[in-house]
């Protein structure tokens, strides 16, 4: 008995040791950016030249001005989010039901584009839908007035959605492929119709998909800068625009970081809800099923 704990102390040992150059990696690379982003967003350097304490960029965040910006970055991607919840699901779905044979060719096909850098893809659009793209030339075949939608909202959501619909995706198309089907063959059996049956077995027992996708989707919408700054042409300014123009242009570090910990508060408070979410689905052992 006593051979058999230390034996497993040993291993308990070893496989910690193996942890140390992660932990190493993650304090340098996660840890002290994060504490050093906490710095500046608590100081200033003031007229001497001397570094105050000041909680003056938190209170210019919740500036009106700069509230807009924040509004309507979670606006765009509370949007694009839908966009790709009401695009993803059915594709996911229609995955989940294909042959096994099949299912794993069109998941590659399907992020097969993001193996593309993700600037290339984002400036493939602005040809597509210049006021002399691919898109306006199609439309006049049909003799269709051409109108550019490029450089408004709606090609900032269309980027946002052609860019993150995968991580919407994967995950709604795992949560499907592990579910049990005889669920729903028992509810077809009890005399429901398809609408039943998805409303109340296969939409239930994918929720926890779906959750995962609108984290992974509105997390990276909320903060980019590089689609809204391309597809946007600078007019629409988000927070992640914000963010970078205060760094790398104005170079006002404290703001900036005040931004960014703002920012970063708002997605876990959203996260926390999503998790929150989740977790009073599945009391009592996991996703209610009512037939």
């Amino acid at each position: 008995m006593k051979k058999s704990i230390r034996k497993s102390t040993i291993v308990d040992k070893k496989e910690s040791r193996l942890a140390y150059p992660y932990s190493i990696w993650a304090i340098i690379v996660i840890v002290i950016p994060l504490l050093l982003i906490v710095f500046y967003s608590f100081t200033k350097t003031n007229d001497n030249g001397e570094t105050v304490f000041t909680l003056s960029n938190y209170a210019d965040v919740f500036d009106p001005l700069f509230l807009k910006i924040f509004i309507r970055s979670i606006l765009l991607a509370g949007i694009a989010t839908i966009f790709c919840i009401v695009i993803g699901y059915p594709v996911a779905y229609i995955i989940s039901k294909m042959p096994v044979s099949k299912r794993g060719t069109l998941i590659l096909l399907f992020i097969l584009p993001m193996w593309m850098n993700f600037l290339l893809r984002t400036y493939a659009w602005i040809a597509i839908l210049g006021k002399n793209g691919l898109l306006n030339s199609l439309l006049a075949v049909f003799h269709i007035h051409p109108n550019s939608i490029l450089y408004t909202n709606y090609a900032i959501i269309l980027g946002m959605v052609y860019n993150f619909l995968p991580f919407m995706v994967l995950p709604i198309y795992t949560a499907l492929e592990k579910m049990d089907y005889n669920l729903v063959n028992a509810a077809k059996d009890l005399g429901a119709d398809n609408v039943t049956v998805f409303k109340k077995v296969i939409l239930p027992l994918s929720m926890p998909g779906v959750l995962s996708g609108v984290t992974m989707v509105f997390m990276p919408s909320v903060t980019t800068f590089a689609i809204s700054r391309l597809l946007g042409g600078g007019k629409t300014m988000l927070v992640g625009d914000l963010i970078e123009q205060q760094i790398t242009v104005v170079g006002d570090w404290n703001f900036g970081s005040a931004v960014s910990i703002v920012l970063m508060v708002v997605i876990l408070i959203s996260m926390a809800f999503m998790n929150k979410a989740d977790k009073g689905d599945t009391e009592g052992g996991g996703y209610h099923v009512n037939v």
